[in-house]
């Protein structure tokens, strides 16, 4: 434990100086590319201190230069698992502290998108930041998160409709972590974030398989809720994850009554035997 804890903090070190110092270098292909390499060393020397065993499939569909790439969310470090093997920008809300301090290392070097806790809540404004990074052929892809919080590993909940309509190309992945060795999955009304991190650390290992599927494209006609709905299914069924329609904020907030009352008339439909 000691020592992955040392592994573990020496790696974040050794990614904040990184990452601050390839920053200042000038705007360009070698910057990218120092940038590129940097950020998968020092994930890949993060995950060490997890023990983590990742294998990728079909890498053949990973993520390209540029797009949206969009995943089921398990846990924080499901980014540390997607990023020791492909470079992505991220999108966050911004923070103090150390944390802050990490984030804004990261800028320096590569795109990311960090939101104030106001804006962030500003629909058209995180659109509007998602449109302008996709359209510059030179901002690595987005990873994104559409569940907007974490599941138990068993499912996939409903996806947020905002990342579905900017456009453009999606590139779906599917996580499934084997809970045999280590439960991944964050349920932060339980667990602080440092107890978490403390659980993963004490764990025999974190194992994960990682698929890469083919792009998607949204459809003359579909509206943004379907297209995510289709991509969800996709990441669901690869996964072996069941597909759900629920709102995974539901663990914390009472569900709506306008969605018990539909419940509620599906069932009784079924019990009348009408389809």
């Amino acid at each position: 434990m000691p020592f992955r804890v040392i592994i573990c903090f020496v790696g974040v070190l050794w990614l904040t100086i990184c990452t601050a110092a390839v920053g200042f270098l000038p705007d360009g292909d070698t910057k990218r590319k120092m940038v590129h390499n940097v950020l998968i060393h020092c994930f890949v020397f993060l995950s060490s201190a997890l023990s983590a065993v990742i294998n990728y499939h079909d890498i053949q569909n990973r993520p390209g230069k540029t797009g949206i790439c969009v995943a089921n969310h398990t846990s924080p470090i499901d980014v540390l698992v997607l990023m020791c093997d492909n470079c992505y920008s991220l999108i966050g809300q911004r923070h103090g502290g150390f944390l802050g301090l990490l984030q804004r290392a990261l800028a320096r070097a590569s795109p990311h998108i960090w939101f104030e806790r106001a804006e962030s809540k500003d629909r058209m404004a995180v659109a509007q930041r998602l449109r302008q990074h996709v359209s510059d052929p030179n901002n690595p892809p987005i990873l994104i998160f559409p569940e907007g919080t974490c599941i138990n590993n068993t499912s996939v909940m409903q996806f947020k409709k905002g990342s579905f309509e900017v456009g453009g190309v999606i590139y779906p992945v599917a996580i499934k972590y084997d809970p045999r060795f280590g439960d991944p999955f964050w349920n932060s009304s339980k667990y602080s974030m440092m107890q978490y991190l403390f659980l993963m650390m004490t764990s025999w290992a974190i194992v994960c398989d990682v698929w890469y599927l083919p792009p998607m494209y949204q459809q003359e006609d579909e509206s943004a809720i379907v297209f995510a709905n289709r991509v969800k299914g996709v990441i669901a069924e690869q996964g072996g994850l069941v597909d759900l329609s629920w709102d995974g904020n539901l663990k914390r907030n009472k569900p709506k009554d306008e969605w018990k009352e539909k419940q509620q008339e599906e069932f009784t439909k079924r019990l009348k035997g009408e389809s």
